[in-house]
């Protein structure tokens, strides 16, 4: 009985030897990591010199490659690849991340869709076209990609470090607005707000506002908090503090429900997009409750069009509340691409919508307003956006307004 026992023991821990050597895979791992690119091609040049024909071997040499920002050689290997296995969805991915990271969009999204085509169930071939969509300026696309069902990642075991992807994590915007009245002087105010995506599931938004108005300022901070939930959108929280001086609100809170779907039955819309909202404003003589609804539906070739109504409660220290509505419609669409540049314009019409920023606004007034923006995305990195907007009010009254904000991603 003895020897088999012994046996069974030397087996158990030669396999356990087995499994904690390392492999070259690791190796390669961890030379990545520590972004020793030259041994980490070493390894992988020694392995295809033990196994010329072995594809595995080749795109780990194109990852590398990938990864140490030598894309054109990457972007050669991988197609060497395709020639010889060209339905292998992880080539697809990994010449899709290539092309990203050239700024060429229109190939990058042909090769993700064509992984996604070849393998509709991986769940890091969607992250990965989010991604892109997020990196060439597509924000709302894809918010709607990550909100979808996916299935639990493997990402990391295919294409290494979650660093060398070239994803960014933040974002920091910064933006001013003008209003000009024909009743009263000018208003301006200036933004600053990060907005921090720290996993797929989390993401915290931290912005500064100053105001200006008729000599008085006035400043808020902003915080709020994003939990995505597979399958389940994402729910938004946050609150607001102010020195308001009397011209806005003294503090705020608020959260979004915000669900995406993706159609497939479908020609003429590719999904749609759900939020409802609820906001607070408390002024020094006053509360303010909003109630807000907005779908937007995602078209063909890249236009969208969005539907939003509100309800807003509000209260004064001397009145009743009362309840107002008010609803705005938008339709964005693209306007040109070059040298990896983009620009998209949008047209917006609302009615009845009020400015809850500032204390003489709200309550007292009914109004059409007419405008526009564009967005102009200059790199993976950067964008511009802009707009302009003319509002009609009761009591022969107007209102222009204008603003631009800059954003970096890093």
């Amino acid at each position: 009985m003895v020897r088999p026992v012994v046996g069974i023991w030397l087996l158990c821990v030669f396999a356990w030897g087995q499994q904690l050597t390392p492999t070259w895979q690791d190796d390669v791992r961890r030379l990545a990591e520590a972004k020793d690119w030259t041994a980490a091609i070493a390894i992988v040049d020694r392995e295809m010199a033990r196994a010329p024909s072995d594809m595995d071997v080749r795109a780990w040499r194109a990852r590398v490659l990938t990864w140490s920002g030598r894309l054109a050689e990457a972007e050669s290997e991988y197609h060497d690849i395709l020639a010889s296995v060209p339905n292998d969805p992880d080539i697809w991915l990994g010449l899709g991340a290539v092309y990203s990271r050239e700024g060429r969009s229109k190939e990058s999204f042909a090769a993700l869709d064509r992984a996604a085509e070849l393998d509709p169930k991986r769940a890091d071939i969607r992250e990965a076209r989010a991604g892109a969509l997020r990196a060439f300026g597509f924000a709302d696309q894809a918010k709607l990609e990550f909100d979808r069902d996916l299935a639990p990642s493997h990402a990391e075991g295919r294409a290494g470090p979650v660093s060398l992807h070239g994803e960014f994590r933040h974002e920091l915007r910064v933006g001013v607005n003008a209003d000009w009245f024909t009743f009263a002087d000018a208003n301006q105010d200036a933004g600053l707000t990060l907005i921090s995506h720290w996993t797929t599931g989390w993401t915290t938004g931290v912005s500064a506002d100053g105001y200006h108005r008729g000599g008085t300022a006035a400043e808020k901070v902003v915080a709020s908090l994003t939990r995505k939930f597979p399958g389940w959108g994402a729910l938004t929280v946050g609150g607001a503090a102010a020195d308001d001086n009397g011209v806005i609100p003294k503090d705020e809170g608020f959260f979004d429900y915000d669900q995406g779907f993706r159609l497939h039955r479908t020609r003429f819309l590719r999904g749609l997009e759900i939020v409802y909202g609820q906001h607070w404003y408390w002024y020094s003589a006053a509360r303010i409750l909003t109630m807000n609804e907005t779908t937007l539906f995602y078209l063909p070739r890249d236009w969208t069009w969005s539907l939003g109504l509100t309800g807003a409660r509000s209260h004064f220290s001397r009145t009743g509340a009362e309840w107002r509505p008010s609803g705005m419609t938008r339709l964005g669409f693209p306007i040109t691409s070059w040298d990896g540049r983009r620009l998209g314009g949008n047209v917006f019409f609302a009615v009845g919508t009020e400015n809850f920023a500032q204390f003489d606004q709200i309550g007292e007034f009914s109004s059409q307003t007419y405008g526009g923006g564009w967005r102009l995305q200059l790199t993976g990195r950067q964008d511009v956006t802009g707009f302009a907007a003319y509002q009609r009010r009761s009591r022969d009254r107007a209102e222009s307004s204008f603003g631009f904000t800059y954003g970096i991603r890093f």
